[in-house]
Order: C-alpha cells, then sequence, then structure tokens
C-alpha cells in the first residue's frame, strides 16, 4: 500500500490522540475527573519556568489568551498556584502545588503504562526504532517539555 505524505501526518496525530485519550480515560478512573493530558502537559511546562501565560504559550504553541484560561483551569483546581516573586513583589510566578505534582506522576505513569502496551502489541525493539526514527526526523527537542506542542487540545 501505497501512503501519501497526509498519511503519516494523521498516523502521528492519531497516535499522539490515542494515548492522549487513553491517558485522559485513566485520569478519570484514577480520580482525576476535571484533568486533561493537555492540562497535564501545561503543568510539565510550568514545572520547568514557565511561569506566566506569555511564556506558557510560547512552550505549548497556543495563544496567550489560551494559555491564561488553561491557567485559570488549573489554578481553580488546585493544581497550579501564583506566589510572588522574591525579586520583583508586583510579579507574580506560577508554581505547581503538592496536589498538581502528585497529578504530574500520576500522569507520567499512565503514558509508561500505554508506551508499554504499545510495546506488548508490536514488541519492545521495535518500539524503541519508532522512537528512534521519530527523534532523528524531529529532533530530540521534540520530547523536551520546552517545545511541546498541543495540537488541536490545548482547548481541553
Amino acid at each position: 500500500m501505497d501512503r501519501k505524505g497526509a498519511d503519516l501526518a494523521l498516523l502521528l496525530l492519531g497516535g499522539f490522540r490515542q494515548l492522549a485519550g487513553a491517558a485522559g480515560d485513566e485520569l478519570l478512573r484514577r480520580g482525576y475527573p476535571e484533568l486533561r493530558p493537555s492540562q497535564e502537559f501545561a503543568m510539565r511546562a510550568i514545572a520547568g519556568g514557565a511561569n506566566n501565560a506569555s511564556e506558557l504559550g510560547r512552550r505549548l504553541s497556543m495563544s496567550k489568551q489560551a494559555a491564561a484560561k488553561v491557567i485559570g483551569l488549573l489554578e481553580e483546581r488546585g493544581y497550579v498556584a501564583r506566589m510572588s516573586d522574591a525579586a520583583d513583589y508586583r510579579r507574580k510566578l506560577l508554581i505547581v502545588t503538592p496536589i498538581g505534582q502528585e497529578a504530574m506522576r500520576e500522569g507520567e505513569a499512565i503514558f509508561d503504562e500505554l508506551r508499554a502496551a504499545w510495546a506488548k502489541k508490536i514488541g519492545e525493539p521495535a518500539l524503541r526504532r519508532i522512537e528512534r526514527d521519530l527523534a532523528v526526523l524531529v529532533g530530540e527537542a521534540a520530547i523536551d517539555d520546552d517545545a511541546l506542542t498541543l495540537t488541536g487540545l490545548e482547548q481541553d
């Protein structure tokens, strides 16, 4: 079967959506009904230094307004908080709360379990090859928290 370039893009997007959807279902099952994988990714970016809406938007490839909405939801649900900047009392910095850190650990464990399920389907060597090949194609920066892109999921 000859595949077109768009087929590759759709397969990659489908794989991402499948993993993210399964992770969301599992987060719900584990007692996090209001948390979506895209919000967990946002917390990872905040923990990595995105301490305002502009920086979060840049890291997640979304508008400042969308990032502010995500921050508001996470803050409302107790996953992130604002604290005063010791260097500039007028400035508020974002931090991930202990509850948010617990949710991030849970999300990481879920994604590890989903990866293991894929490895069981196609074999660990095949999955490692896919990961290695994707890292070559898109670069290692694509899996860095600073370079996350949430195609179509930032509105969860």
